[in-house]
């Protein structure tokens, strides 16, 4: 899904104050993670995530990666930190219109 800058705008807005809900480490992403990944996905629709400095990726590597495999889209990725976004098709909770 493609965002317009003021949808990403809006989404950067709400995930100011998100918790980090997922930290990636020295390890490669296995397929529990992504399925995690998709699950909160799924519930939250907008989820903060973290990579800490072992790890083999680059918050943005990482965030491209698992948005591929989720069907999410990377709504930003800062530092170490980044986020992801997949609206839930059932019961959408963020209005991004």
């Amino acid at each position: 899904m493609e965002l317009t800058s003021k949808q990403r705008a809006h989404l950067k807005g709400l995930a100011q104050t998100l918790e980090v809900v997922a930290q990636f480490g020295k390890n490669e992403l296995s397929p529990e993670q992504v399925t995690m990944i998709d699950l909160l996905l799924t519930k939250r629709e907008l989820i903060k995530c973290s990579v800490l400095e072992t790890s083999p990726y680059t918050a943005i590597e990482l965030a491209e990666m698992l948005a591929e495999q989720t069907g999410a889209t990377v709504v930003q990725a800062i530092g170490r930190k980044f986020v992801l976004y997949r609206r839930n098709r059932k019961k959408p909770v963020i209005t991004i219109d």
